[in-house]
C-alpha cells in the first residue's frame, strides 16, 4: 500500500452516486480526503476551512495518540486505524477525522484500506452530506478491519504453530515475534480508540457539538454498536496475546528440552567412544601387560572392549539417554 500524496474532494449526489470534485471547489457537505498532503495543501485547508494547522499536521504524526479536540469551528477526532502493508506486516496508522461547519475532512499519512472502502462502488452505504453518520460509519469500518485483521493473525499463528511442530526453525519464531509486536500495537490503539468513542458519546448532546453537526437517535445507536465492536476487538487482542505468549513460552521450553536431549546424547556417545580408546591405551603402553606374549592377545583386547562398550550402551539405554 503506497504512501503517495493524494488530495481528493467528493460529494454524494441525490442519485446515490459519489461525485469527484476539483480541488479548488470546497462545496458545502463535501468530503475532503487527504493522504500524505504537502505543506501547501495543509495551509490551504487550514485557511479556507478555519481548521487549526497543528491539528492537521498532528494527524500525520506516526506516534500520535487517539484523542478528541473540540474547537469553536471544528470537532476533530484522531483515531488509529489498523494497517496491513505490502509485506504482510500489521501496524496502526493515526487518522484525523475533522468535522467543520459544512465539510468533513479525513487526513492521514498513508493510503489505507479503511478509507478506501468508501468509494464510488460503495457510495450507496454512506452520504457525505450526513456528516455525523459518515463519521460513525468510518469509526465502525475501522473496528471491523481490526476484527478482520485479528482473524488473519489467528490463521497465520495457527499455520506457524503447525510448522513449528515439524521443525523449530528461527524463521517461524521470528514471525511469531512480529505478530506479538503487532498485537501490542493493536492493543494500545484499540484501548485509546475506546476512550475516544466513550468521550464522543458524552459529547453528542453538548451545545458546542450540536452547533456543528446534529446526531440523531440512529447515530447514537450506531455509536453504541461501534463501542461494542471495539470492546470485542480489545478482548480478542488480549486473548490472542495470551495464547501467543503461552505458545512462545511453550516453544522456548521445547527448544531447551531438545538442546538438553542433544547434549545428553553427545555426552553418552563421548563416554562410549572413550571405552575402547582407554583400553587400547592401556595395552599400548611400553610396559609389560597381560596377553603381551599371547598370539590371540589382540582379539582378547578387542573382545573386552566390545563387551564393555555393549554393556555401557545397554546401561545408557536403560537410563533413556538414547
Amino acid at each position: 500500500m503506497g504512501g503517495g500524496a493524494m488530495f481528493r474532494i467528493y460529494k454524494s449526489e441525490d442519485n446515490g452516486k459519489l461525485a469527484k470534485l476539483k480541488k479548488g471547489k470546497l462545496i458545502p457537505f463535501s468530503w475532503l480526503s487527504l493522504i500524505n498532503p504537502n505543506e501547501d495543501e495543509l495551509q490551504y485547508i487550514a485557511s479556507h476551512l478555519k481548521v487549526d494547522y497543528d491539528l492537521l499536521s498532528n494527524s500525520l504524526d506516526a506516534d500520535e495518540r487517539s484523542r478528541i479536540e473540540q474547537e469553536p469551528n471544528s470537532l476533530a477526532i484522531i483515531i488509529n486505524l489498523p494497517l496491513l502493508d505490502d509485506e504482510g506486516n500489521f501496524d496502526t496508522l493515526p487518522c484525523g477525522l475533522i468535522l467543520t461547519a459544512k465539510n468533513f475532512i479525513t487526513i492521514c499519512a498513508r493510503d489505507n484500506r479503511v478509507l478506501n472502502s468508501f468509494n464510488r462502488s460503495t457510495a450507496h452505504t454512506f452520504d457525505t452530506r450526513n456528516r455525523a453518520a459518515f463519521l460513525l460509519n468510518i469509526l465502525y469500518k475501522c473496528t471491523q478491519f481490526y476484527l478482520k485483521y485479528l482473524m488473519i493473525i489467528n490463521k497465520r499463528t495457527e499455520d506457524i504453530e503447525y510448522a513449528l511442530r515439524k521443525t523449530t526453525s528461527n524463521k517461524e519464531l521470528f514471525q511469531l515475534m512480529e505478530i506479538q509486536k503487532s498485537l501490542v500495537y493493536f492493543t494500545t490503539a484499540l484501548k485509546d480508540n475506546h476512550l475516544v468513542l466513550l468521550k464522543l458519546l458524552r459529547l453528542l448532546k453538548m451545545p458546542a457539538v450540536t452547533r456543528l453537526v446534529s446526531f440523531t437517535a440512529d447515530d447514537e445507536e450506531l455509536l453504541d454498536d461501534v463501542i461494542i465492536e471495539n470492546k470485542q476487538a480489545i478482548e480478542m487482542v488480549d486473548m490472542h496475546r495470551s495464547i501467543l505468549e503461552g505458545m512462545m513460552d511453550g516453544f522456548a521450553s521445547i527448544i531447551n528440552n531438545n538442546v538438553n536431549q542433544i547434549m545428553k546424547f553427545l555426552a553418552a556417545i563421548t563416554i562410549i567412544l572413550s571405552i575402547p580408546t582407554m583400553l587400547a591405551s592401556f595395552w599400548g603402553m611400553n610396559v609389560p601387560v597381560a596377553y603381551a606374549d599371547n598370539p590371540n592377545g589382540f582379539w582378547v583386547v578387542i573382545g573386552i572392549s566390545a563387551i564393555a562398550t555393549v554393556a555401557t550402551i545397554l546401561f545408557f539405554r536403560r537410563k533413556r539417554m538414547f
